[in-house]
């Protein structure tokens, strides 16, 4: 089988600090060669380059504020925020978007942090690693404003309707999914939804340590990246396309992504 390509891991949640070396190890074990290493506060940027310095030839890296972050983006944090992506020349600008199931940080937060790091991608040619969480109305309003000059995007953690993976669709952007597709209880249409992805447009990720599959065995209470062959296995299922095709497939999707 192919190698894999995880496009998510949050190898900077406390979860991963006493065991990552034995967590990525297990990952090259089980034929997952390749990490997007994803920042969510600028806190975070100093373990990132740590962490992607132990692996330089397999972990890619974003920096950015997740949505329940942008609380701390002012104009002083913004101005750290793109003087870090000049100096440590992440792969992608992220993790950013909307989130308004949790409302972390207030509406205005949100929108105003989206849309300075969307122009900060911009500015600095630079692909979107975007977060669209119960919030696809207001997401698209803002993307849209911008979508012609943005180089590359991924939607990642895809749980939508069909509707809106035409949405993303349209505009040329990349879906990423995750452990979540094996619930097939919550999932039935986003399971029906997927066969509809080009397998050019698809990625696919555990973002770790979340999202356990619902489905898998002998399951702890951590996701990590071996378990992304289990999600590339349901994924193919369901898509009714060949595994090996899928995992060459997406592999090569992320590699341009991130530039690998």
């Amino acid at each position: 089988m192919h190698t894999i390509f995880d496009i998510a891991c949050n190898f900077t949640n406390e979860r991963f600090d006493k065991d990552l070396n034995d967590v990525i190890s297990r990952s090259f074990d089980n034929n997952i060669t390749k990490f997007g290493l994803i920042c969510s506060q600028l806190k975070d940027v100093q373990r990132i380059i740590e962490i992607k310095d132990l692996y330089p030839d397999s972990i890619y890296f974003t920096l950015g504020v997740h949505p329940h972050n942008s609380n701390e983006i002012n104009e002083f944090s913004l101005q750290d925020l793109h003087d870090f992506i000049k100096k440590f020349n992440p792969n992608a600008v992220g993790e950013t978007g909307l989130d308004f199931y949790r409302n972390l940080s207030t509406y205005e937060e949100q929108t105003f942090a989206f849309e300075e790091q969307i122009k900060i991608a911009i500015e600095l040619n630079k692909p979107l690693f975007l977060h669209q969480r119960d919030s696809h109305d207001e997401f698209m309003k803002i993307i849209k404003k911008y979508s012609s000059d943005i180089p590359k995007a991924v939607v990642h953690c895809f749980t939508g309707t069909q509707s809106q993976l035409d949405d993303y669709l349209e505009l040329d952007f990349y879906v990423g999914l995750t452990g979540w597709i094996c619930d097939e209880k919550r999932n039935i249409d986003l399971r029906k939804a997927i066969k509809n992805i080009p397998l050019s447009k698809l990625m696919i990720e555990t973002d770790c340590p979340y999202l356990i599959p619902k489905n898998l065995p002998n399951k702890s209470n951590r996701n990590e990246p071996s378990n992304l062959n289990h999600i590339a296995n349901e994924i193919a299922f369901l898509m009714e396309v060949d595994e090996d095709s899928l995992r060459k497939e997406t592999y090569e999707n992320s590699v341009n992504f991130f530039n690998a």
